[in-house]
């Protein structure tokens, strides 16, 4: 069992989850180990008199994205620990 759950575990590293925010103004990608690896804007998400905006964009794309990820490593994993009381799973 754990050398099935160490090779999830590689395989989430490498999979690649994106949220988005503003209709698909902001997108957040993130790997299945929650590691942020880009950051899209769309030009017309840029307003100068309105960085809260972005921010908050930024922000939701982020957390849809971790949420994402955690909703995989759950799938992923949860098939290998059913019946296991493991913290933080």
């Amino acid at each position: 069992m754990q050398k099935k759950m160490a090779q999830e575990q590689e395989k989430l590293k490498e999979e690649r989850i994106v949220g988005t925010a503003g209709g698909g103004m902001v997108a957040v990608t993130v790997t299945g180990h929650k590691e942020v690896v880009d950051v899209e804007i769309k030009e017309e998400a840029v307003d100068p008199d309105d960085i809260e905006m972005l921010q908050d964009l930024v922000l939701a794309a982020t957390n849809e994205a971790m949420n994402k990820a955690d909703e995989l490593t759950q799938e992923r994993l949860g098939k290998h620990t059913q019946g296991l009381n493991i913290p933080g799973m």
